[in-house]
């Protein structure tokens, strides 16, 4: 495959000018963090210090904080420090507009204008156009990647972006980056908490996107991280579909689908993707993301802001009914 290259070069993203707006960018919202505060006060010996072992080429990446969130279900977060996510911010701002130019119009994760919200409406049309509005029985199959984040294959990261980045010396140093980390498995994964991993994981599965338009010739197909969704009235083609999904996950990706989360289920039945049940007409949210709505605003003793946050979420669905109950649990005063 020809593929356009990314020619800036290992210059620009070290630059002392490249590594102040990282920092702008980056503490935006963190500004009273200790940890940010104490780089803060001597914001240009710690640039022009990150800066001079960048350009020698004795970097090192430190190592990571670990701790868990629920979001919704369990999740391991490692925090790098705020020098090392400093460069993460100057690579990802160098690397992302290129990168985000080569992807699939319907992958939706971690992008500029894309999102959640987004990617159901996306859902939605896809579902109306391959129905011919809703006259036909359409077929939905979803599939889910098992422990994705910390199946990454960090070779076959670097592989596929030696392919696009001309700079050996940015490929080293984005390599630095990557094999800071490593799962239960070494060579494996990527971790939570670093931006440059939200960039990484689209370029890591963009080799899937373009093996599902270009080869398997998916016409409505839709991904947001690794939940994907393949829309189609032929039942039998999307059978058909799943041994070589496999085989292409697991053969230049090293992953494997989630053997309990792959289903092929009717539209009229109800499509369980991003956290709404999809119907033809209408969706609805699904039940565990009620019940933590309810949990998180009961938490918050119905603090303005968090309720405020559901109803916007509430807001892409049919969700009239629910709204109203929020409303009066918080006893806000409305219409």
């Amino acid at each position: 495959m020809n593929r356009i290259q990314f020619t800036a070069s290992y210059e620009q993203i070290i630059s002392v000018k490249n590594l102040l707006e990282a920092w702008r960018e980056f503490i935006r919202g963190k500004r009273r963090r200790k940890d940010v505060e104490e780089f803060g006060r001597h914001l240009m010996y710690n640039i022009l210090a990150l800066h001079r072992d960048l350009a020698t080429g004795t970097y090192m990446h430190g190592d990571y904080q670990h701790f868990k969130i629920n979001d919704p279900k369990p999740r391991d977060i490692h925090k790098a420090s705020v020098h090392d996510r400093l460069l993460h911010h100057a690579i990802y701002r160098q690397l992302y507009p290129f990168f985000d130019r080569t992807f699939i119009h319907d992958s939706y994760s971690c992008r500029l204008g894309k999102g959640t919200h987004r990617a159901m409406n996306a859902f939605r049309r896809c579902s109306y156009q391959a129905s011919k509005n809703d006259t036909k029985t359409l077929w939905v199959l979803k599939c889910d990647i098992r422990k994705f984040f910390a199946s990454i294959n960090q070779v076959m990261l670097i592989k596929i972006l030696a392919e696009r980045i001309q700079d050996e010396h940015i490929v080293r140093l984005v390599e630095k980056v990557v094999v800071s980390f490593s799962s239960t498995k070494k060579g494996k994964g990527l971790p939570l908490g670093n931006l440059t991993s939200q960039l990484l994981v689209n370029i890591y599965m963009n080799e899937f996107d373009q093996f599902v338009k270009h080869k398997l010739k998916a016409k409505y197909y839709i991904r947001y991280a690794d939940d994907f969704v393949f829309l189609s009235t032929d039942y039998e083609w999307l059978i058909s579909l799943l041994p070589q999904i496999r085989d292409f996950l697991r053969k230049n990706l090293n992953l494997e689908l989630h053997p309990s989360k792959v289903s092929i289920s009717t539209l009229a039945s109800g499509i369980d993707f991003l956290g709404w049940v999809h119907f033809s007409d209408h969706r609805v949210l699904r039940t565990t993301t009620k019940q933590r709505m309810w949990r998180r605003i009961e938490e918050m003793a119905g603090r303005e802001s968090t309720v405020q946050s559901y109803l916007g979420l509430l807001s892409h669905g049919d969700t009239w009914k629910l709204r109203r109950e929020v409303l009066t649990s918080v006893n806000f005063v409305h219409d």
